[in-house]
């Protein structure tokens, strides 16, 4: 069974909460600790993404790749999830 978007967003949180402000997540961690099997945890990813991406608009999340801070909606390859500091 997919979780919903609202149990992403919250795992998301949850997981760049405990990381901290100024340090980041994988979105394959959220996966990790949603799905057991691997193939369920691949097929999670574009969830993710697109949770982070709302969370993002909510200013509740940024989404960086080499250091920098970039667009999920347009990045490819592999991004970090982190909480702002406020």
């Amino acid at each position: 069974m997919t979780p919903d978007k609202e149990a992403i967003e919250a795992e998301i949180l949850a997981r760049g909460g405990e990381r901290g402000t100024g340090k980041a997540i994988c979105p394959s961690e959220v996966a990790r600790a949603m799905a057991e099997q691997e193939s369920e945890r691949r097929a999670l990813i574009p969830e993710i993404r697109a949770a982070a991406a709302a969370l993002v608009r909510q200013g509740h999340l940024i989404v960086t790749q080499k250091g920098q801070s970039v667009d999920i909606e347009t990045a490819t390859g592999p991004v970090r999830l982190g909480v702002p500091s406020r």
